[in-house]
């Protein structure tokens, strides 16, 4: 595997020519702020990628995405990776041999007999849905989050919206976009399992849950409106002409195409980490953060706190997931960017971030007092229906710019820590923690940090940056071999043999500091909470 994008001067026409023979694997990711697309080799090396920025919209309170605004992505980030594949080796490819499409998890998409959108999308971001996911949790035995799928459908039914009369498919982003490129209603495992519990042994949907659901919503029948489950491994369909139109409008893309189960940035995560086994975990930091351990028994008791998922394999992963990662930090990056520009000393914004994160390896260990809160929606772990992004200190605290972006770093970390603790109490086992995702770009900067936050060693590889659109690369080509082996195996021996992690100990001054930080971080959401109460933002009414 070759962990930086494109291949050596004596490898351009073996690369030329695997992507004119269509000996290639695309990843699709739409994620929270960017669609990526990454094209893979046979060794897995990326040879060309291409993105596209969108933002999801706070629309009548609720947070959403045009599915016109996703097509038109996907098509900008299409094209900006055929640019770029010609651009390093002289040729536009016109084929693959797999094609995978991985996207936020959760949410809801519902669609009628004639598969017309029947409401608009809601994301995870949404905290609405609190009645029915409480509901759920009391009939399943199991903790039902608010952002997954199911929470979102019995919320609609609660609260007897019209379209639930009309309900002919429920889906994921990562499931309807594979929907339109095959015309197969399916959807990966791990993805699957952010929608309706998964049964371990079937690795489908729990069929007891299925029945209890049903006894009481006996006017849905829950099973025919979910999509068909698949394993990471199995052919999900293949590209339609239908589907290559959407992607290329061109024409010059031809169907044909293997495209793997669909899955979910969790699925991708860990697979861009080689983190399916147990013992092992991941985080990944974007719009959100979350973290996903690979679980060697079962949990002993029922938590708020962690989601019962699954890996693109099927096997039984506990999952804290916060819904703010790191947006409020590119806000401020992004205020310190413009104070450069207006000081006549204009930076881009990878540099802004680098010059940033390195002032916080000065900043004291419990970063001076301050607190940061990167609330900008809510977040069930810390008991918020809606956020309030904050910065908070005492008059004693120690305001430097070292401080500052310290308590930012530390605020990325801070509602997931809350959640890790947890897993420590079931004594769960976690031999190393690997990290991708933009934030982990500065080398030892945002590694170090959550290294103290979970006091644990934490393992960035050269392909973090990357993040999903490889990792949905990589399975769109196992689902292209057609081999026996299991992920776990093919990732080990195939991908990642010979891979270059780095590793960073906890340090334990950090470690003592972030402890600090995050007794007074539990101690100041009731000033997130006041917040909440008193504040209500522009354009909306209490």
């Amino acid at each position: 595997m070759q962990s930086t994008v494109g291949v050596g001067p004596g490898t351009l026409s073996q690369a030329a020519a695997a992507i004119t023979a269509g000996r290639t694997s695309l990843g699709i990711e739409l994620g929270s702020t960017r669609i990526k697309i990454c094209l893979i080799g046979d060794d897995a090396a990326v040879l060309a990628v291409g993105s596209h920025e969108w933002e999801n919209a706070f629309v009548d309170r609720v947070w959403t995405y045009s599915l016109d605004d996703a097509w038109s992505g996907i098509r900008a980030a299409y094209a900006d990776l055929v640019s770029d594949a010609e651009a390093r080796y002289g040729v536009r490819p016109d084929g693959f041999g797999a094609v995978g499409v991985s996207a936020m998890m959760h949410g809801y998409l519902a669609f009628d007999h004639a598969g017309e959108q029947l409401v608009p999308f809601r994301t995870w971001r949404n905290t609405t849905t609190g009645v029915a996911a409480a509901e759920l949790t009391e009939l399943f035995g199991l903790n039902i989050p608010l952002r997954w799928s199911i929470a979102h459908l019995h919320q609609a039914v609660i609260d007897d919206e019209p379209h639930v009369a009309d309900l002919d498919f429920v889906t994921t982003l990562a499931g309807y976009v594979h929907w339109r490129l095959t015309g197969r209603k399916v959807l990966g495992v791990g993805d699957a399992s952010g929608m309706f519990p998964i049964d371990a042994a079937t690795k489908t949907y729990e069929a007891a849950l299925l029945e209890k659901y049903e006894a009481r919503v006996p006017a849905l029948d829950l099973a025919a409106l979910l999509p068909e489950v698949l394993v990471a491994g199995q052919n999900a369909g293949v590209l339609t002409a239908e589907g290559a139109a959407l992607l290329d409008p061109t024409g010059t893309l031809r169907a044909g195409a293997v495209l793997a189960p669909p899955e979910g940035d969790a699925g991708t995560g860990m697979v861009a980490t080689n983190s399916v086994a147990p013992r092992t975990g991941n985080v990944s930091a974007g719009t959100s953060i979350f973290a996903m351990v690979v679980l060697e028994r079962p949990l002993t008791s029922v938590h708020h706190e962690l989601d019962l998922v699954t890996t693109p394999a099927g096997d039984p992963v506990a999952m804290v997931h916060c819904n703010n990662g790191a947006s409020e930090l590119a806000a401020w990056a992004g205020l310190f960017g413009s104070f450069a520009a207006a000081a006549g000393s204009p930076l881009d914004s990878d540099a802004v971030f680098d010059v940033l994160f390195r002032a916080a390896l000065d900043g004291e260990a419990d970063a001076g007092g301050l607190l940061a809160y990167n609330h900008l929606a809510g977040e069930p772990i810390a008991g918020l229906d809606e956020g309030r992004p904050l910065v908070v200190r005492t008059p004693d605290s120690r305001l430097t710019l070292p401080n500052f972006m310290r308590a930012q770093l530390y605020g990325v970390f801070g509602t997931l820590a809350l959640g890790m603790r947890v897993l420590e109490g079931e004594r769960v086992g976690l031999d190393q923690m690997f990290a991708h995702g933009g934030m982990f770009r500065t080398a030892g900067v945002a590694q170090r940090f959550l290294a103290g936050a979970l006091d644990a060693p934490v393992a960035v590889a050269h392909t973090a940056s990357e993040g999903g659109a490889w990792g949905m690369a990589v399975l769109a080509a196992f689902a292209a071999s057609e081999s026996s082996e299991t992920l776990d195996a093919y990732l080990r021996d195939r991908v990642f043999a010979g891979a270059v992690f780095e590793t960073v100990a906890p340090d334990a001054t950090d470690v003592a500091g972030f402890a600090t930080y995050l007794d007074d971080y539990r101690a100041g959401l009731a000033v997130e909470r006041a917040a909440v109460a008193a504040l209500t933002p522009t354009g909306t009414t209490k």
